[in-house]
């Protein structure tokens, strides 16, 4: 039965009743931490992003890309919720979404890694070079259109 309820709603109502789950057990027990992070918001973020894009995803732990898009590109995706990323190699062309708790996303980026991976800080030991999403979004305003990926499904 509960599975059939979860099975009619969307990915956004999903999303929201993952973060009220992770409120109430904050509640619960309180000074722990229940925040979803890594492979779960990544995961969340590339599946919205497949069907927001017309995105083909990868195996999951594909190394620096995660899709194809319907023109062909190599993307990587990147999904924070967060004022950051990190990139771990240079794509040939990078999509970062935020993810809202309400399960809405917004895009920062989208455009060609390069830009991106020229503006990030310097390589740290955990081989990941960071950049901010105010950063990025400043990069974002002079892509041009024919060098982004489109949306297919709003």
């Amino acid at each position: 039965m509960f599975v059939d309820k979860l099975k009619c709603r969307t990915d956004s109502e999903l999303i929201c009743a993952l973060y009220e789950i992770v409120e109430e057990l904050e509640l619960r027990n309180p000074g722990r931490r229940f925040t979803p992070d890594g492979h779960l918001v990544g995961s969340i973020g590339e599946t919205i992003a497949a069907r927001l894009y017309g995105l083909t995803l990868y195996t999951a732990s594909a190394e620096t890309h995660d899709a194809r898009s319907p023109c062909g590109k190599e993307i990587q995706i990147k999904v924070t919720q967060v004022g950051r990323t990190s990139l771990s190699s240079e794509p040939e062309h990078l999509l970062v979404l935020y993810l809202s708790k309400d399960g809405s996303v917004s895009e920062i980026f989208n455009g060609p890694g390069k830009l991106a991976w020229n503006a990030a800080g310097k390589m740290q030991k955990n081989g990941q070079r960071p950049i901010s999403t105010r950063k990025l979004k400043i990069l974002a305003e002079n892509i041009a259109i024919a060098d982004r990926i489109s949306i297919v499904k709003s």
